[in-house]
């Protein structure tokens, strides 16, 4: 596999590009604690699941709390709306603890669970608020990264220039799969270990920083390429350097839940952390002979 056709596809995928995505998800990553008593009424299998829906409804409620503090929308777009797409939306449980049951003097006997939540808002009506020209980049709305280039196929030794810009500031990671099922990462790489983005700024790549240009080169067909963004840095994937780039070793099944794996931000002032945005998105592009 080249190298240079590898990063062709690189920044191609970092989210929005001049081709159609194949799948997107826009999400939250948060953590949070549930509890639930027994009582006179409860099985300890009951109290067990409240205390999870209570982790899940809290999670929530400090997402869309964090979603309200964050977002200034303009005249004609009301922050309402934006709330009640959160206020909407569903929570996928990315890793659970539980410490167990404890004893309340008042309650009785009560049983505690936190976990790592990803709050999946209503992408469809988060989209058409977001795709209003008037909020596209505002950088209070919902982390979004788009990405261009040049041209939409490419055939032998054409080089590809690939232009993004976030409406944030953003973390990625990128992965290519070529015609032949091989998965790398293009970003971070061997030569430029920085993932980290400037919101409203438009970066060009490759830079001298890569050593490597974007250059066709045989095989040619279909390829995907997946950007996971966060505005915090992402789980790392299990890589062997491969010269300019790295193979991917983690199982194609657990990509997906790793990279959300996010770091921890640094707590607000209230004590909690601060919610993590995450955004995924897969492309494909064609490369001819």
């Amino acid at each position: 596999m080249s190298y240079h056709r590898v990063i062709i596809l690189l920044i191609i995928v970092l989210v929005f590009c001049s081709i159609s995505p194949a799948l997107s998800a826009q999400s939250t990553i948060t953590q949070a604690e549930g509890f639930s008593c027994m009582g006179d009424d409860k099985s300890r299998k009951q109290t067990r699941e409240d205390a999870l829906a209570n982790a899940k409804k809290r999670a929530t409620d400090h997402v869309v709390s964090y979603v309200k503090s964050e977002t200034k929308v303009k005249d004609f777009v009301l922050e309402s709306d934006i709330i009640e797409v959160y206020t909407r939306a569903k929570v996928k449980v990315l890793k659970k603890e539980e410490p167990g049951w404890y004893r309340d003097k008042n309650s009785g006997d009560c049983f505690k669970v936190i976990i790592k939540a990803e709050v999946i808002p209503d992408e469809k009506a988060l989209d058409n608020i977001a795709n209003e020209s008037e909020t596209a980049d505002n950088p209070s709305m919902p982390l979004k990264v788009k990405v261009w280039t040049d041209q939409e196929e490419y055939k032998n030794t054409e080089k590809v220039k690939i232009y993004l810009k976030g409406n944030k500031p953003f973390y990625a990671q990128v992965l290519y799969m070529d015609a032949k099922g091989v998965l790398v990462q293009l970003l971070p790489n061997p030569h430029r270990k920085n993932n980290y983005f400037n919101g409203s700024s438009i970066y060009e790549i490759p830079t001298a920083e890569d050593k490597f240009e974007l250059e066709v080169i045989p095989p040619f067909g279909q390829e995907r390429i997946t950007v996971y963004a966060s505005t915090s840095q992402l789980g790392e994937l299990n890589l062997e350097s491969l010269g300019n780039v790295y193979r991917v070793k983690t199982e194609r099944q657990d990509i997906g839940a790793i990279t959300r794996g996010i770091k921890t931000k640094q707590k607000s002032k209230s004590g909690k952390s601060l919610p993590s945005e995450f955004f995924e998105n897969n492309v494909t592009i064609r490369t001819l002979n």
